[in-house]
C-alpha cells in the first residue's frame, strides 16, 4: 500500500478504533468483538511501522505505551487548578449559599448541578483544536507533572473530539480513577506474586500516573470522568454546568452518569440524601457530592476564594463511616524527637472500601481520658478519610475488661527512662541514638516536606538500615550505585535515580535543612523565620537562647529547643559532617516584607472555615507578615478555628490577640 492510500487507510482504522474505544469505555455498549478489535489494532500497528510519517497525535497505538521515561517535565496549567470547601450538613451548605447570594443575590434561583464527587486523581488534558496535546496530573494548583503518555494509555480518554464547536485551546478537568472491581483483581494479583497490595483505589490510580514505564500504567487499566473545562479568552458553546456535561459527553468524554440539575437549594437538600445510599453500591470510590452554581456567567462573577477553591462550588461530603472492631494491642511508635506515640492494633476492619488493622492515639492522656483498654470493643472511623482514628470503646455491661492501659516508663526501643516535661502531653526518649528515632528522622529529612528525596520512602530507610549501608542522614550522601545494588528492589536504573535525588537535595536552602533535621517544636515556619534571621547554620550554632528567643516569631520553648540541639556535640559533628558533603548552610535574602501585615507574626491554631492552615500562612506571608508554630508575647494575634488545641489557651495567658479567619481575612486585604 503506498501515500494516499496508506493515509486514508490509516485514517480508517484510527476512525473505527477509536469508535470502538468509546462505545466500549464510554457508551458501555461494545460495538465489535474483541477479536475484530484486535485485528483492526495490528493493521494499525503494521501499517505505522512502515509508514512512520502517518503515526498521528491522536493515534490509538499511542495507548500501548512508550520507552520508560527518565521522569517527567513541570507542566503550568493555562488556569489553576482549585480544591474544594466542604459542608458536612444543610447548615454549611445554607452558609455557603448565604456567603454567596451577599455577592450575587440571583444564586437562590439560578439552580444547581449535582454530580458524584470522585475520590481518584485529579487531571487536565489539554486540547488544541480538538487533538489532546498534554495530559498533566493536578500537582499543586499551578503547575504538575506532564504525564501525557501515560494518560494516553487510559483506553476511555478521547485523543481526538467528536463532533464540533469546542475552543481552539481547552483544558478539560476530570478525575482518574481505579475501579473497586479492578482494585480487587490487582491486590489479589500482587499478592499471589508477593508483591506489597495498594492501600487503597485511589493511591493505586494515583500512583500509576506517575510510573515512569508507561506499559506499567496501561497494566492497571486506569478510568477516567471529566467535568469542567478552562478556555480563557474563549468562549464555550454553552452556557451552564449541566449543558457543559452534556457538551463533554458529545464531544466524547466520559461523564459520571448520575449528575442531576435541582432549581434551588431546597431542592438539592432532598436529592443529595438519595445519593448518600448510592454511593456505596458505584463500582469506583465516591466521597461527597459536588453542588455547583449552574449558570457559569455566575462562576466569573463569584470568582474565587485567593487562589484556593472557587466561591460557586462546594463538596458536600457526609458522616464520616463508623466501624465496631477489637483492640487486640496497644503499641507504641517512636517518633524522631524521641516522641513516644501510641497505636492500636486492631481485628481488621473494612471501612469506606478499605482494611484498617491500625489506628493513631494520639497520645497517653488521650488513651486515659478515654479509658481505652487492650481487649475491648472499639469505635474506628477514617478522619478525612484517610487516616484510621479510635474514637473510643464500646462498653458492655456485666463483660469484663482489662486493666487500664499505663504508659511505660522506659523506651520500647532502646529501655532508656523516658521524660514527660511538665507543659506536654506527650512523653520523650532522650537518647538520640535509639534506632527508633534514627529511623523516623531519616524517614522525615527524606520527605516531601523536607528534602524531598524522591524514591526515599520508608521501606528504603529500613533496608539501608539493616544492611548497615547508613547509620545517620549524613552518610546518605556517601551511598553509591554500586552499594544500592546490593539491596534487593533496585535496579541499576533506580540506584541511580535514587543517588541522583539525593545529591539534588544539597541544593535545598537553610531553611529547608533545618526542618529536615527535626529539631524539637522547629515546624516549616520556625525554620524559615530562624534562617532568614540568621542568614547562616555557622550564625545560628553560635546563637543563645536569649538572642534566639528575640526573634519576633520565635518562643522561649523553640529557642531553648534550637540551643539545646547546637550544645549537644553529636550534633554539631552531624551538622559539620553535612556541610563538609557539601549541604547548603545559607537561606537566600529574602526581600524586606512589605504589605498590610509586614512586620506582624501570627499563630494559627484549629481547624479554620474555609482556608487550611497551609493556605491561611501563605495568604499571611503574602501579604507581608510571618507564621511561626508557636505562641509567645511577640505574637501579633492567634488565628482561631474550631477545635482549637492549647495555643490557644497559652495565646489568652500571654494576652494576645484572639482573631478568627474573617478577620484575618479583612487584615490580610486591609491597604497599607
Amino acid at each position: 500500500m503506498k501515500g494516499r492510500a496508506a493515509a486514508a487507510r490509516a485514517a480508517e482504522l484510527r476512525r473505527l478504533i477509536e469508535r470502538a474505544n468509546h462505545g466500549y469505555y464510554v457508551l458501555d455498549k461494545p460495538e465489535i468483538s474483541d477479536a475484530e478489535y484486535d485485528r483492526l489494532f495490528r493493521e494499525l500497528q503494521e501499517l505505522e511501522a512502515k509508514h512512520p510519517e502517518l503515526r498521528t497525535p491522536d493515534s490509538p497505538t499511542h495507548r500501548v505505551g512508550a520507552p520508560p521515561a527518565a521522569g517527567f517535565k513541570k507542566h503550568r496549567h493555562l488556569v489553576p487548578m482549585l480544591s474544594l470547601a466542604n459542608a458536612f450538613n444543610e447548615a454549611e451548605l445554607a452558609e455557603w449559599e448565604e456567603r454567596n447570594a451577599r455577592l450575587s443575590p440571583e444564586v437562590k434561583t439560578a439552580g444547581y448541578t449535582l454530580e458524584v464527587k470522585i475520590d481518584g486523581a485529579a487531571v487536565s488534558l489539554t486540547y488544541d483544536d480538538g487533538v489532546c496535546v498534554i495530559g498533566a496530573t493536578r500537582g499543586n494548583g499551578v503547575e504538575g507533572e506532564d504525564v501525557t503518555t501515560n494518560l494516553r494509555t487510559v483506553l476511555d480518554v478521547p485523543l481526538r473530539l467528536r463532533g464540533k464547536g469546542w475552543p481552539k485551546l481547552m483544558e478539560v478537568r476530570g478525575e482518574v480513577y481505579l475501579s473497586k472491581t479492578r482494585f480487587a483483581e490487582l491486590n489479589k494479583e500482587r499478592d499471589h506474586a508477593g508483591e506489597p497490595t495498594f492501600a487503597n483505589p485511589r493511591n493505586a490510580a494515583a500512583g500509576a500516573l506517575r510510573q515512569l514505564d508507561p506499559k506499567i500504567t496501561r497494566s492497571r487499566r486506569l478510568r477516567i470522568f471529566c467535568f469542567h473545562v478552562e478556555a480563557p479568552g474563549q468562549k464555550l458553546p454553552v452556557a451552564t454546568q449541566h449543558d457543559l456535561l452534556q457538551q463533554l459527553a458529545a464531544w466524547g468524554f466520559p461523564v459520571e452518569p448520575h449528575h442531576k440539575l435541582v432549581p434551588d437549594l431546597a431542592a438539592a437538600n432532598q436529592e443529595i440524601a438519595t445519593f448518600e445510599p448510592l454511593l456505596e453500591q458505584l463500582d469506583y470510590g465516591a466521597d461527597g457530592v459536588v453542588v455547583k452554581v449552574n449558570p457559569l456567567e455566575l462562576h466569573a462573577e463569584l470568582g474565587t476564594v485567593g487562589d484556593r477553591e472557587p466561591r460557586w462550588a462546594i463538596a458536600r461530603k457526609f458522616a464520616p463511616e463508623v466501624r465496631v472492631t477489637r483492640l487486640k494491642e496497644i503499641r507504641i511508635n517512636v517518633g524522631r524527637t524521641g516522641a513516644l506515640n501510641p497505636y492500636a492494633v486492631l481485628e481488621p476492619v473494612e471501612i469506606g472500601g478499605v482494611t484498617v488493622s491500625t489506628a493513631t492515639l494520639h497520645n497517653f492522656e488521650l488513651i486515659k481520658a478515654k479509658d481505652i483498654r487492650e481487649g475491648d470493643l472499639v469505635e474506628v472511623t477514617r478522619a478525612g478519610e484517610v487516616i484510621p482514628q479510635l474514637l473510643g470503646p464500646v462498653i458492655k455491661k456485666g463483660v469484663r475488661r482489662a486493666r487500664p492501659y499505663q504508659p511505660p516508663d522506659r523506651c520500647p526501643v532502646c529501655k532508656s527512662k523516658v521524660e514527660h516535661p511538665p507543659d506536654e502531653v506527650m512523653v520523650y526518649c532522650p537518647n538520640v541514638s535509639c534506632l527508633g528515632r534514627i529511623f523516623e528522622s531519616i524517614v522525615h529529612f527524606a520527605s516531601r516536606t523536607a528534602m524531598d528525596i524522591r524514591g526515599l520512602g520508608p521501606e528504603r530507610v529500613k533496608a539501608l538500615l539493616d544492611a548497615k549501608l547508613i547509620k545517620d542522614v549524613a552518610d546518605l550522601y556517601e551511598l553509591t550505585t554500586m552499594q544500592l545494588l546490593t539491596l534487593e528492589g533496585f535496579a541499576e536504573k533506580s540506584a541511580q535515580q535514587l543517588v541522583a535525588a539525593i545529591q539534588a537535595s544539597q541544593q535545598q536552602p537553610l531553611s529547608t535543612l533545618l526542618f529536615a533535621l527535626g529539631i524539637r517544636h522547629v515546624g516549616v515556619q520556625g525554620a524559615r523565620l530562624l534562617a532568614r534571621h540568621f542568614g547562616t547554620m555557622k550564625a545560628l550554632a553560635k546563637a543563645s537562647a536569649d538572642e534566639i528567643n528575640k526573634i519576633r516569631g520565635i518562643g522561649p520553648a523553640i529557642a531553648e529547643a534550637v540551643a539545646g540541639f547546637f550544645v549537644e556535640p553529636k550534633n554539631r559533628k552531624l551538622v559539620e559532617r553535612l556541610e563538609k558533603l557539601g549541604l547548603n548552610m545559607k537561606e537566600p535574602e529574602a526581600t524586606e516584607g512589605k504589605g498590610p501585615l509586614a512586620g506582624q507574626v501570627y499563630v494559627i491554631t484549629g481547624t479554620l472555615p474555609s482556608l487550611s492552615r497551609a493556605k491561611a500562612g501563605e495568604l499571611i506571608e503574602a501579604a507581608g507578615g510571618h507564621v511561626t508554630d508557636g505562641v509567645s508575647r511577640n505574637t501579633t494575634a492567634v488565628v482561631v478555628g474550631a477545635d482549637a488545641g492549647a495555643k490557644l489557651e497559652k495565646a489568652k495567658a500571654f494576652g494576645v490577640p484572639l482573631i478568627d479567619e474573617a478577620e484575618l481575612l479583612r487584615r490580610a486585604r486591609a491597604k497599607p
